[in-house]
């Protein structure tokens, strides 16, 4: 048995969660002329982000190591190691106006080549940067991030997949929009609908998408949610798990992992990665932003409009 999500009065979020596969097939054709401002073979790059631009820099960062094309770091801008050096430092923000994110950048200037992904290209970030990527077809009227994030990342992808092979197993960015296409219909899972709390695990590049999924749970819909790298889940997580429980895996399952959840009496969830049928990870990570939003209905709540949170995080008294 499944659901499907649906709305009298879809939210903003609603309607942006469905748009990504069209936002993602127009962020692969625009990296093909943006080559010289991305990463390049062999360059040692940062890359940095606050929230859920942090954990798409921790998915890509993965992504370009594993294809072998240099060494790169991911930070929360706010925990970027100042003393270290670096080729390029590339920056995700939406709004181009986060006070870490602008402050970095600022103290970075001239020790590094500096690149700004953003939906604005008129903002604080963009004057300090030396190359500005805008992505302003995936900019969001809601708080809740969820098509920028994932058009940053797919940008991205698609300029990983123009310098070489992409890493066993990980599909081009065709292949994940149309995975996609197939995840913004697909019915949701009841037993994570109906689930009090889930657990979400990624490996590699797909423990970003793990924490961003539980991210947005967490924002949209006020939701118990915890993200692990599966090898850990095992080391004291799996505890949390028990009947009326949830634990969605993101990518390939390890040995034994679906049994020990089930042992619990948790529902687990696996359904992306490499196998035949399988959705790419970042389309099944659509799948968790529509759950979200569908228990926020439920709940009452306002996806659009997270409690105590706003679209920037600018610190009126911050120096930098």
């Amino acid at each position: 048995m499944s659901t499907t999500d649906s709305s009298a009065h879809p939210s903003h979020t609603a309607h942006e969660i469905a748009t990504q596969p069209d936002c993602w097939r127009k962020a692969a054709a625009f990296a093909a002329g943006h080559g010289a401002a991305l990463p390049g073979r062999g360059e040692r790059v940062a890359v940095v982000g606050c929230g859920t631009s942090w954990y798409m820099a921790l998915a890509y960062a993965e992504l370009r190591e594993q294809a072998g094309h240099g060494e790169t770091d991911a930070f929360a801008a706010s925990l970027f190691p100042v003393d270290r050096r670096y080729d390029r430092v590339v920056a995700l923000t939406r709004s181009g106006t986060t006070t870490e994110v602008v402050n970095l950048l600022a103290g970075l200037q001239g020790q590094a080549s500096l690149t700004v992904i953003t939906a604005d290209g008129t903002t604080p970030a963009a004057d300090v940067a030396d190359s500005v990527i805008v992505l302003d077809h995936a900019d969001e009227k809601s708080v809740v991030q969820t098509r920028f994030a994932t058009t940053a990342l797919a940008l991205l992808r698609a300029h990983l997949e123009s310098q070489g092979p992409l890493p066993e197993g990980v599909r081009t960015i065709a292949e994940a929009a149309d995975d996609a296409e197939r995840a913004v219909v697909a019915p949701l899972s009841d037993g994570m609908c109906a689930a009090e709390q889930i657990t979400f695990l990624g490996d590699g590049w797909t423990y970003g998408l793990a924490l961003e999924a539980g991210l947005k749970m967490r924002e949209a819909a006020g939701a118990w949610t915890e993200a692990y790298p599966p090898m850990e889940y095992r080391h004291g997580p799996i505890s949390i798990t028990a009947p009326g429980r949830g634990t969605w895996i993101f990518g390939p399952v390890p040995h034994g992992l679906a049994d020990d959840v089930a042992r619990t009496g948790g529902v687990c969830l696996a359904e992306s990665g490499g196998s035949a049928g399988a959705l790419d990870p970042m389309a099944d990570l659509i799948r968790a932003q529509r759950l979200a939003v569908h228990l926020a209905d439920a709940r009452g709540l306002d996806p659009d409009r997270p409690r105590a949170l706003s679209r920037s995080v600018v610190l009126a008294d911050a120096h930098g």
